[in-house]
């Protein structure tokens, strides 16, 4: 019996054993959830009241509203919460919305789990930790968060992006964008592994295939009011309510609000994907200047004399989210859905010992689950931020096979 158990943890051969009980434990566990912790409305309501106006034929972003205010999401999160409004009665039938965000929750749990075991050098244990996130449950059955359906299709695109299918990896990458924006977080890795694995012509192709899914998806709203849909769906200037930041709450609210401080969120962001990208990230494939010479030289042909593994793929792309996640502006208590499978396995592409290991994915669930946010809770997030992205710099920073 000791035997058995430990090759159910350790044994690659019977990983997906152990992640097919993690996955029906998970199934029960949030069913009662569902059962048992009530519905708390947040923006659910929104999102119906502004398909509602969507439906009636509004295509002007300004005029597109609901109770806690504009439309805020590019075309992709209205189709889909148009075909939810339809099938939920306008949002009325809960039980039936929430049995349809737990499909959302064991979807991503499974591709998750597809994730893990593409990339392997992670124990088959680790799969234990991604059903124990109170947040996440949360998120997924108890809020109705829209930051799930840009998950799910953003994992999809990074199993295709591990797999080498570049070209479904960007139209699954661009159907994420067009329903939240975040999805950008991960725009600098991908370029890096389409120029590694399949060239400059190629990358450059991709990009505008990028732009026309974002337009094609859009023409409704930019046909006649471009503006507003581009504001309302792409702004990079929103500036956040200071209440309901998880991750800088022990500044001041005057720190927190000074455009001096976001500047230096962003050059730091720029500065920290520069860093990977030249000194982390190229290493196997001879350095970036090598990279990128052999790709201007020969732009049809990869910039890598190697083959870009599936483990290289998906650290380079986790960590690119993990570096955009560290310098954000603020997070919301939703956000946590952009990474929380990912925390797992980026500790495992760090050199500290399990003990430390396990320590991080702590602290960083502690962080999200204390409401609201204190200077502690925040503190703790972003040290613990910081040490996993310096574990992975120190550690494999483009994955361990």
């Amino acid at each position: 019996m000791t035997v058995n158990c430990k090759r159910l943890l350790f044994d690659p051969k019977l990983f997906w054993t152990l992640a097919t009980l993690v996955i029906v434990g998970d199934v029960v566990l949030t069913q009662l959830i569902i059962r048992f912790v009530p519905f708390t409305e947040i923006d659910w309501e929104t999102y119906m009241h502004q398909v509602k106006i969507y439906l009636d034929g509004e295509r002007d972003y300004d005029a597109i509203s609901g109770p806690t205010g504009l439309l805020v999401y590019p075309a992709g999160h209205v189709y889909i919460h148009a075909f939810l409004y339809r099938l939920t009665d306008a949002g009325r039938n809960l039980a039936l919305s929430q049995q349809v965000y737990t499909l959302l929750y064991v979807a991503s749990l499974v591709i998750s789990c597809a994730i893990y075991r593409q990339v392997g050098g992670v124990p088959n244990w680790v799969v234990l930790l991604l059903s124990l996130s109170k947040r996440l449950h949360s998120i997924y059955v108890l809020r109705l968060f829209n930051d799930v359906w840009a998950v799910i299709l953003t994992q999809l695109s990074i199993l295709a992006l591990g797999h080498g299918l570049f070209d479904v990896a960007i139209l699954l990458f661009s159907a994420a964008l067009s329903v939240k924006m975040s999805v950008l977080l991960y725009l600098p890795a991908f370029l890096v592994v389409l120029v590694k694995g399949r060239g400059l012509a190629t990358t450059v192709r991709l990009c505008f295939t990028i732009i026309s899914v974002q337009g094609l998806l859009g023409y409704p709203f930019l046909l006649k009011h471009p503006l507003p849909y581009v504001k309302g769906a792409f702004d990079f200037g929103r500036v956040f309510l200071y209440k309901w930041t998880v991750n800088w709450r022990f500044l001041s609210e005057d720190r927190f609000l000074d455009p001096k401080f976001a500047t230096a969120l962003l050059v730091g962001h720029a500065s920290v994907l520069v860093a990977f990208g030249l000194f982390r990230w190229c290493r196997s494939a001879g350095g970036a200047i090598a990279v990128l010479n052999r790709a201007i030289r020969r732009p049809n042909r990869p910039g890598s004399r190697v083959p870009v593994t599936a483990d290289e793929a998906i650290t380079i792309a986790i960590t690119s989210n993990l570096v955009g996640i560290l310098f954000a502006r603020s997070l919301h208590y939703q956000f946590y859905s952009w990474y929380a499978y990912q925390v797992p396995l980026l500790t495992w592409r760090t050199r500290y010992p399990t003990a430390l290991k396990l320590v991080i994915v702590g602290a960083i669930e502690y962080g999200w689950n204390v409401y609201p946010s204190t200077r502690l809770s925040s503190a703790v997030l972003c040290a613990s931020h910081v040490a996993l992205l310096g574990g992975i710099w120190f550690g494999y920073p483009e994955g361990r096979t």
